[in-house]
C-alpha cells in the first residue's frame, strides 16, 4: 500500500504515511485492540464519508508486526432502527471462548449522553475478523438506577483471578467523574456491582485536580509486578486530557472489586492525545497503547485536505516500584527504519525527510531544532541533564486548536544532576511524539506552511545524536 492509499495525496506535507488511519475521512478513538491467531488487530472510530465527527462505524487494521498495517472492510455498522442507529462508539474486543466479540457503545437517535452496551461476534471461520453480527438487543441498556448518571458508555473487560469483570466511563449529575464496575462473566448477562473508583478519591484529585466531569474509556492493565494501571480520558464536556493510575484491585466483600490508586500523573503531556485504547499482550507479556492524535488545524483545512485524525505509533507501558509510568514506543518500530542519516556536526543545518526518528543521549545542555519557519522561529527540543529534563519549545508555531498551553513544555527524562538524558522524537507528517528517557511521553500536530524547513540542527557538545528515515511502513 503506497502512502496515498492512507489518506491525502502523497505530496500532503501533513499526512503521516506510518501509523494508522484510515484511506480518508474522519477517525478518532482507537477500540479493540486485539490479538487473534498471530496477527495484531486495531479497530477505531470512523466516518467513512467525511473528515468529520459523525456517522460513527467501526474502521480495522491488522498487522503481524505492529510496524505494517493492512486495512480490512468497516467492521461494525450503524443498524437501522437498531441501539447503534447514531453510532457504534467505543469499546474493546475480547476472546469468548474462542468467539472474538466486539463489545462497544450503541447510541440511538435520542441519546443525551446516555448509550448502551452492544455485542457484536465475528464469523466463527473468519480468521481476518471481517464478518460481524450484532446482537439485537444491548446487554445493559443504560446506567444503574439511584447514581445520577449523566454520562455512560465506553465498555472495558478484563479479567481478574479468572473471572471477567467490566469497566464502563461515567459521570454524574453533581459533576463527579467515576469508573463503573459490572460483573460479566456471562458476556449476555451483566450485574452492576458498584462505583469501581470516582473523582472522590484522593490520589486521583491530586493527580487530575476537579476539572473532568466524566472519565471516558478506562482502560485496565496488569504490569507484570502485580500492579494494576487504570487509564482513563478525563472529559470537561469536551475532550480535555488523560491521566492514569496505579494501585491494587481488591474484593470489595459485596461481590465486587474496588481500584486502590498509590500514584497517579497525566499519561500524555502534549496537547493532541486522547482516548487511548490497550492491549493485554501476554503472549509477549506486555501492555500496549494507542491513542488518537486529533487536528489542531481548522476544520476547513481537513475537509480540504479529506481526512481528519491518526492514531499514535504503539506505546509499551509498565511500572516503577513507586507506581509511575514507564512508556517507551513498541521495538517493532525500529523494522520501519529505512536508512541511518547522518545528523551533521554540532551547530550545521541538514534537512530531515517526512518521516524520522531521532535518539539523543546529552551528557551537557542540548538544543535540537527540527523545524524553521520563515520568519525565523523554530519547533525546538532541549536536553538538561542538570535538571534532568527534556523540554519541547512549539510556543512559536501556529495552531488553531487552543487547548492547552503554548509555552514550552518539560518534561521529566530522571533525576537531576545525572551525567546524560536520553530523549527519542518520532516524527510522521504533522505527528510528532517525544518520549523523555523512558518517564514521559508528549504527543503534537505540528503543521508546516509552504515556506517553513524542516531540518535538524543540533546545538550542544558531546550529545550522541542517531538519525533514522523511516520508510515505507503499509503494506
Amino acid at each position: 500500500m503506497n502512502a496515498g492509499e492512507w489518506g491525502g495525496p502523497v505530496g500532503d506535507p501533513h499526512a503521516p504515511r506510518h501509523r494508522i488511519r484510515p484511506p480518508a475521512n474522519w477517525i478518532n478513538d482507537p477500540n479493540g485492540p486485539f490479538r487473534w491467531r498471530g496477527r495484531y488487530h486495531v479497530f477505531y472510530q470512523h466516518n467513512p464519508d467525511s473528515p468529520t465527527h459523525a456517522n460513527v462505524h467501526w474502521g480495522h487494521v491488522s498487522s503481524p508486526d505492529l510496524a505494517h498495517w493492512t486495512h480490512h472492510p468497516v467492521a461494525l455498522t450503524p443498524t437501522p432502527g437498531g441501539p447503534d442507529e447514531a453510532g457504534c462508539w467505543s469499546g474493546c474486543v475480547v476472546d469468548d471462548d474462542g468467539v472474538p466479540t466486539a463489545v462497544y457503545t450503541g447510541i440511538d437517535r435520542h441519546h443525551t449522553g446516555l448509550g448502551t452496551i452492544c455485542l457484536a461476534q465475528a464469523a466463527p471461520d473468519d480468521d481476518e475478523l471481517t464478518r460481524w453480527t450484532p446482537l439485537p438487543a444491548p446487554v445493559v441498556s443504560g446506567p444503574p438506577e439511584g447514581l445520577g448518571v449523566t454520562m455512560f458508555r465506553d465498555p472495558f473487560v478484563f479479567r481478574h483471578e479468572g473471572r471477567r469483570w467490566a469497566l464502563v466511563g461515567a459521570g454524574h449529575a453533581d459533576g463527579t467523574p467515576s469508573v463503573l464496575l459490572y460483573d460479566c462473566e456471562d458476556l449476555t448477562s451483566w450485574r452492576f456491582t458498584g462505583v469501581f473508583l470516582d473523582g472522590h478519591d484522593p490520589v486521583a484529585a491530586e493527580a487530575f485536580g476537579d476539572e473532568a466531569v466524566g472519565w471516558e474509556c478506562p482502560q485496565l492493565v496488569e504490569t507484570p509486578d502485580g500492579d494494576w494501571v487504570l487509564l482513563l480520558s478525563l472529559w470537561s464536556g469536551d475532550p480535555m486530557s488523560t491521566g492514569y493510575l496505579a494501585g491494587r484491585l481488591a474484593a470489595d466483600g459485596e461481590g465486587g472489586l474496588r481500584f486502590r490508586a498509590r500514584a497517579g500523573a497525566r499519561l500524555d503531556h502534549g496537547r493532541d492525545f486522547y482516548a487511548p485504547a490497550v492491549l493485554q499482550d501476554r503472549e509477549a507479556g506486555r501492555a500496549l497503547v494507542w491513542g488518537w492524535a486529533w487536528e489542531a488545524r481548522g476544520q476547513r483545512e481537513a475537509e480540504a485536505a479529506g481526512w481528519s485524525g491518526v492514531l499514535t505509533a504503539p506505546r509499551v507501558l509498565d511500572t516503577r516500584p513507586d507506581g509511575s509510568l514507564r512508556v517507551a514506543p513498541a521495538p517493532e518500530l525500529e523494522l520501519l527504519r529505512r536508512r541511518r542519516l547522518s545528523p551533521g556536526s554540532n551547530g550545521t543545518r541538514r534537512p530531515l525527510p517526512h518521516a524520522y526518528e531521532v535518539e539523543i543521549a546529552a551528557r551537557a545542555r542540548t538544543t535540537v531544532t527540527l523545524w524553521r519557519s520563515a520568519s525565523g522561529a523554530e519547533v525546538t527540543v532541549c536536553l538538561d541533564p542538570a535538571a534532568g529534563t527534556v523540554a519541547l519549545d512549539r510556543s512559536a508555531w501556529p495552531r488553531e486548536r487552543a487547548d492547552g498551553a503554548s509555552g514550552p513544555l518539560t518534561l521529566t527524562a530522571g533525576r537531576p544532576g545525572r551525567d546524560h538524558v536520553c530523549a527519542r522524537i518520532l516524527v510522521d507528517g504533522s505527528l510528532l511524539e517525544l518520549f523523555a528517557g523512558d518517564r514521559a511521553v508528549a504527543t503534537e500536530r505540528i503543521y508546516q506552511r509552504a515556506d517553513d524547513v524542516r531540518e535538524l540542527a543540533v546545538h550542544g557538545d558531546g550529545a550522541e545524536v542517531t538519525l533514522w528515515e523511516i520508510g515505507d511502513g503499509a503494506h
